[in-house]
């Protein structure tokens, strides 16, 4: 199995790549975990030590999920040929699930620190139809209309994996 999971913060990438990681016990890249800098919130890494990293993982892994909102590096992951993937449940949902969302460890060093980001969070999300970076309602767009592969858009909050084929 090879699947890339894409869509905005909220959308559920994470849950659904974990369900799916767990369920067919693949590995699992959170696209966030390389981009980052560790240790330091939302601060990028240079891109070609992100482009190492995520080419080591696809090198090193037969079976992966892989999850994030960067459309230049799920572009990537497609030269290998996955399903994708766009979740797509609307902005209310992203919002509402970002604020219901649990402490992420891997992404911020107390539940206080993301609570304090959250603002900037939902701003950033709500602008996800008007922003024009790679992370965007219309890079989205753009990668999934323009992949070839097997692909599905998810407009509907929480899909079961077994409405998804992946059961």
């Amino acid at each position: 199995m090879k699947l890339v999971i894409l869509g905005n913060s909220g959308s559920g990438k994470s849950s659904l790549a974990r369900a799916v990681a767990e369920r067919h016990a693949v590995s699992r890249l959170d696209l966030d975990e390389i981009v980052w800098e560790p240790g330091r919130v939302a601060v990028q890494r240079a891109s070609d030590a992100v482009h190492a990293d995520l080419d080591a993982f696809l090198g090193a892994n037969g079976s992966w999920v892989i999850e994030g909102c960067y459309a230049e590096l799920v572009e990537r992951a497609l030269s290998k040929d996955p399903r994708l993937i766009f979740l797509n449940p609307g902005i209310d949902a992203c919002l509402r699930n970002n604020r219901q969302r649990e402490w992420e460890p891997h992404k911020y060093s107390s539940i206080e620190e993301q609570d304090r980001m959250l603002p900037f969070l939902q701003s950033w999300v709500a602008e996800y139809a008007t922003r024009e970076d790679e992370c965007s309602y219309s890079a989205h767009r753009r990668v999934f209309d323009g992949y070839g592969g097997e692909k599905i858009e998810v407009v509907q909050w929480r899909p079961r994996l077994e409405d998804l084929g992946l059961g």
